[in-house]
């Protein structure tokens, strides 16, 4: 039989003829695993010949197929025709009864025209293999091989068995040559996988994603423009784009100012130039498409925010970016061989960094295979509510209790990266504000009535939702100031805001500011939690009030943070802005007292407050942060971590019943969970003047701390589960704890 190969067509009639034999050999053959009276596992050599030369042909038909697929591909060759088709299968119908002969002429024939289309278009230059086919693991045609015993790789048998049934499961593994032979197994799990021993004879080098890549010596210079992330965020359409776009150009004066204070600091030291990956999972995929819809109807732009931010930071900075939100282009950004990621990447990744977060996590585990596990000391995941170490490691989740949709992930806790400081077990990354106001004002300083503001009062709530109850709260603030909303409201819909609310709907960012500009008060209705909005009101000298929790939210009250991998107590709408800025500039009451509402918003009008900005939020104060987490925080070292440096570490063991965050609070410090392992150790215990009838380690969160019953001292086993938020009724915590810079919560004294 022989059909007709035309120029742009030949390849899929090639395809297609692969494909129909093959399942046309499968009807003959009955698979190894389907068989009930024979092991699993069993290599083809101890079958019959008759299915054994059926089974060599379709597996070498499915890996031509493959091969052709990929070529075809290159080549852009056009759609098989209707009547192609049907020619094609009427001549498979009338010569049946010569299938094997047909197979062996046809397979002669495929191998001949694949030569054909790996030769280049110029026959007399010599083919240079692409790099895939240099990663395929290669084998003789008559070659037997058995599978070796080796202590030094104990889990090579049980994964050739394992890949001989399930090979095919995934494409990746074709990609990479495996066949279903013991032999193209066995050099997969050599040269690619690492779990079997080298194989001898053979030119044997570890893992091609094993090996460093060249590394860069260029150092990162601060940088007075923004233009290469407009060259690397412009291409990029879609309203949460459109936003992280706009706020950067809208901020970009402040951040090159900044960058040129910090330019002139001395305490600015020189670091090679890294190469960064900023890849915002929630903007992929199917869950991305469903953000981008609720941009623009009132949804959540917090990580927005942080990511419009650290991508200016990074540029400032002097690091070279690559921004996307494609999962499909993250693929080929980190070398993910083809299939479903059950298989390695190609090459060493290419970036120092990767930031993301935790659905990007997922869409990195599932491209990277078993490389995941050996670059996952890369991976910075912006986490805005943050992840405590009970719930970060899987084993000791389940097994406690802590499991939820959001950790397990097993990373080093100062991986996550919060928008708020308010859980030193992760690192602080944060945001800048806007301060364009904020450069207005100083220019009309010598005016006495800069900071005088108009009688308006602006209620934080986008959706009509977050204002159901709060009728009556809003209404004493309405008694005193004109209350202005900016609800998203659908076409058509009928508004359910009170009718003394004047309702601008929502919008830009400019026009947003421009309102807080005008107004005294800036009214929290309880949720959202923790947003940027309330520091920018204060930034721009509005007075933030907010309602207090009694009891405190938390998961164990509150739908919000049910699943959050956290067991933070939250005791208003923005602890933050509570604690660390306070009156006047925030006031947190009791909504439903009416008495303390009506004498919190009178007081707040006798009250002239100019605008205030953290340092830790200003651009300066997040170069200065986000430098340093770069030129210390290296968690691809199994050594202790040494920043910050020991010399800042101060001990203090806690009451029963309190958490490290509670202990160093009390003594106006912080936890600092990178010293955790100086004091894990029966000699801090001494030298505190405890002493311990009997000391033990386990892997424990609460631990190190000291029993009174018993006098028992624990000492940590997992260095994982390192933890300042660890409390409990029966142990007073042993803690790390360290002063901080002013205004600069994430460094210490000693730290820079």
């Amino acid at each position: 039989m022989h059909v007709a190969l035309r120029p742009r067509s030949g390849c899929l009639v090639l395809c297609l003829c692969l494909s129909v034999l093959t399942l046309l050999l499968q009807s003959l053959w009955v698979p190894i695993e389907m068989t009930r009276d024979e092991p699993a596992g069993r290599s083809p050599e101890e079958h019959g010949q008759h299915s054994l030369g059926f089974r060599k042909l379709a597996l070498r038909l499915e890996a031509l197929s493959t091969q052709v697929q990929r070529l075809s591909r290159e080549r852009d060759v056009t759609q098989l025709t209707r009547d192609d088709l049907s020619v094609l299968l009427q001549s498979f119908r009338q010569d049946q009864q010569g299938l094997a002969r047909l197979v062996e002429r046809e397979l002669r024939s495929v191998s001949q025209r694949l030569d054909q289309l790996s030769r280049p278009h110029h026959h007399h230059q010599t083919h240079t293999p692409t790099p895939h086919e240099q990663l395929r693991p290669h084998t003789g045609p008559n070659e037997e091989c058995e599978v070796p015993m080796d202590p030094a790789y104990p889990l090579c048998a049980e994964k050739v068995k394992f890949l001989h049934a399930r090979w095919q499961a995934d494409p990746c593994y074709a990609f990479y040559g495996v066949d279903g032979t013991v032999c193209s197994i066995l050099s997969y799990l050599s040269r690619i996988e690492d779990f079997c021993p080298p194989r001898p004879r053979r030119n044997n080098s570890e893992p091609l994603w094993h090996q460093k890549p060249y590394t860069y010596t260029e150092k990162a210079e601060i940088r007075t423009t923004l233009t290469p992330l407009y060259e690397v965020i412009g291409n990029t359409t879609g309203p949460a784009m459109d936003f992280i776009r706009s706020r950067v150009q809208r901020m970009s004066e402040q951040w090159i100012q900044a960058g040129l204070k910090m330019r002139q600091s001395r305490n600015m030291t020189k670091i090679n130039q890294l190469r960064v990956l900023l890849y915002p999972g929630a903007l992929a995929g199917s869950v991305g498409q469903r953000f981008e819809t609720m941009v623009n109807r009132g949804g959540p732009l917090g990580e927005l925010v942080q990511w419009a931010d650290l991508s200016a930071c990074l540029t400032i900075l002097g690091h070279n970016l690559t921004f996307s939100t494609s999962q499909q282009q993250l693929h080929s950004l980190i070398g993910a061989a083809p299939g479903r990621g059950s298989c390695p990447i190609q090459r060493p990744l290419t970036f120092d960094l990767i930031y993301t977060d935790y659905h990007g996590l997922a869409h990195l585990q599932g491209a990277m295979g078993l490389a995941f596990l050996h670059y996952k000391c890369r991976f910075r995941i912006l986490d805005s509510f943050g992840t405590e170490p009970a719930f970060n490691l899987g084993s000791y989740a389940h097994s406690r209790g802590y499991k939820t949709l959001w950790g397990s992930w097993g990373l080093q806790p100062l991986q996550y990266m919060t928008m708020f400081p308010h859980t030193p077990d992760n690192s602080f990354l944060g945001f800048a504000i806007g301060e364009a106001a904020r450069k207005e004002v100083r220019e009309e300083e010598l005016e006495p009535d800069t900071y005088r503001k108009e009688r308006v009062a602006v209620i934080y709530g986008k959706q009509d939702y977050m204002w159901q109850g709060k009728s009556e709260y809003v209404g004493l603030v309405s008694e005193e100031l004109e209350t202005h909303a900016t609800v998203y409201q659908p076409a058509g819909h009928a508004s359910n805001l009170p009718t003394f609310i004047k309702n601008h709907g929502l919008l830009t960012q400019e026009d947003f500011l421009r309102l807080l500009r005008r107004a005294k008060v800036f009214v929290g209705l309880g949720f959202p939690y923790e947003g940027p909005a309330p520091m920018e009101a204060i930034a721009l000298g509005c007075v933030f009030l907010q309602p207090r929790f009694d009891p405190p939210h938390s998961s164990d009250n509150n739908d919000f943070y049910k699943g959050k991998p956290t067991t933070r107590q939250i005791s208003s709408q923005h602890p933050y802005a509570e604690n660390f800025i306070g009156k006047p500039h925030v006031w947190t009451v009791d909504v439903n007292n009416k008495t303390d509402v009506r004498e919190a918003v009178r007081a707040i009008l006798r009250t002239e407050v100019k605008p205030f900005t953290p340092q830790e939020f200003r651009c300066e104060g997040m170069l200065e942060r986000v430098h340093s987490y770069i030129n210390h925080q290296n968690f691809c070292t199994k050594s202790a971590p040494t920043w910050p440096p020991e010399s800042a570490l101060r001990i203090h063991l806690g009451p029963l019943g309190q958490s490290c965050v509670s202990v160093c609070h009390r003594s106006s410090h912080v936890c600092e969970p990178a010293l955790f392992h100086h004091l894990n150790t029966p000699a801090a215990f001494t030298r505190l003047g405890i002493g311990c009838s009997s000391t033990g380690q386990e892997a424990n969160h609460m631990f190190p701390s000291y029993t009174p019953w018993g006098r028992h001292c624990g000492l940590q086993q997992e260095p994982l589960l390192f933890s300042c938020a660890g409390s409990d009724p029966s142990h007073r915590r042993l803690c790390p704890c360290r002063a901080h810079l002013p205004g600069q919560v994430a460094l210490c004294p000693d730290c820079l």
